[in-house]
């Protein structure tokens, strides 16, 4: 498993990461539980990005200063177009995120919490799922042809599926959830829970949390193939998915109220995995540079914002 992480990077990224974390709890905790504005949010997402961007030139820098320009430049072009896959498949979370709130009537006041607490079980779960596909690409080649025929197979049914809410009403893990675990019907503050032991009994925020954790592990399914399209390498797919990730609580809050407006948007992601998904499939016969991967990516999403505030979506009857 080739990696360009050393222990200075792993450490480096980790510190970054935790250092990031630990300042988000601080301010929310800070400023309480409260409805989060879209000045709030606007602000908070250019500040992740910012972060992720200057992480991304260091790493630029650094790589070019232990392995020379060329491969400083391909590694800096990796991430950034990692990056930014992840953070437009990150959207569709956010539509299904929004969806599973309304249905589970959240207040806003606990909103924060709930995606404070699954972006960081988020993050675990990525770790594990991109550390195991890593190893399996190590060993078997091949595995990146499954890759390629999932993420087309998955975008072929996106674009099919675009348009068309999912039904939480006959979600498995939502009814086997709901019919198992004793939950109590309304909130009580930002509470998970209410006694202990047998007595015990969890609030409908707990179910929400399982449910955010779960939603993103199947996106994670699809999106983190994707990213092995771009570099096999588990340094550059760990560090673009959690950077994209540490911003998705500020994206949500800044598009939970525009999300009518990208009614468009689902295609173009769906157009984004088939476009990875072919590039996989053709990996030994035609190798497309990141850059134009990058440029192609950037377009399809693009022009499907677009064309989504060009042409807005029907009023439903």
């Amino acid at each position: 498993m080739e990696t360009i992480g050393t222990p200075f990077l792993w450490l480096v990224f980790a510190g970054v990461v935790i250092a990031a974390l630990l300042a988000d709890l601080v301010l929310m905790r800070h400023g309480g539980p409260h409805k989060v504005s879209f000045k709030e949010a606007a602000w908070w997402s250019l500040g992740w990005v910012a972060l992720a961007l200057a992480f991304n030139g260091w790493l630029w820098w650094h790589a070019g200063q232990q392995f020379g320009a060329d491969a400083g430049g391909r590694i800096g072009m990796e991430f950034l177009t990692g990056y930014l896959v992840e953070k437009a498949l990150a959207v569709d979370n956010i539509f299904v995120f929004l969806m599973l709130f309304n249905y589970f009537a959240v207040p806003e006041m606990q909103r924060q919490r709930a995606l404070v607490i699954g972006i960081i079980g988020a993050i675990v779960l990525r770790a594990i799922l991109i550390f195991a596909g890593a190893l399996l690409l190590a060993k078997f080649h091949w595995v990146l042809y499954l890759f390629g025929a999932f993420l087309l197979l998955t975008g072929i049914k996106m674009w099919r599926a675009a348009g068309q809410e999912p039904d939480l009403d006959t979600n498995p893990v939502l009814r086997w959830l709901t019919a198992h675990v004793p939950f109590l019907r309304r909130y009580h503050g930002g509470a998970l829970w209410l006694g202990h032991g047998s007595r015990r009994k969890f609030t409908p925020l707990f179910v929400v949390i399982i449910m955010l954790g779960i939603t993103d592990v199947i996106f994670a399914v699809d999106s983190i193939p994707a990213i092995f399209a771009i570099t096999t390498d588990p340094f550059i797919v760990l560090t673009s998915n959690v950077f994209a990730v540490l911003g998705l609580r500020a994206m949500f809050f800044l598009l939970q109220g525009m999300a009518d407006r990208f009614h468009l948007l689902p295609y173009g992601l769906a157009l984004v995995l088939a476009f990875i998904g072919a590039k996989m499939l053709l990996l030994d016969v035609v190798k497309l540079p990141t850059l134009l991967s990058l440029g192609v990516v950037a377009l399809i999403i693009g022009c499907t914002i677009a064309l989504s505030l060009l042409r807005p979506a029907q009023a439903k009857t």
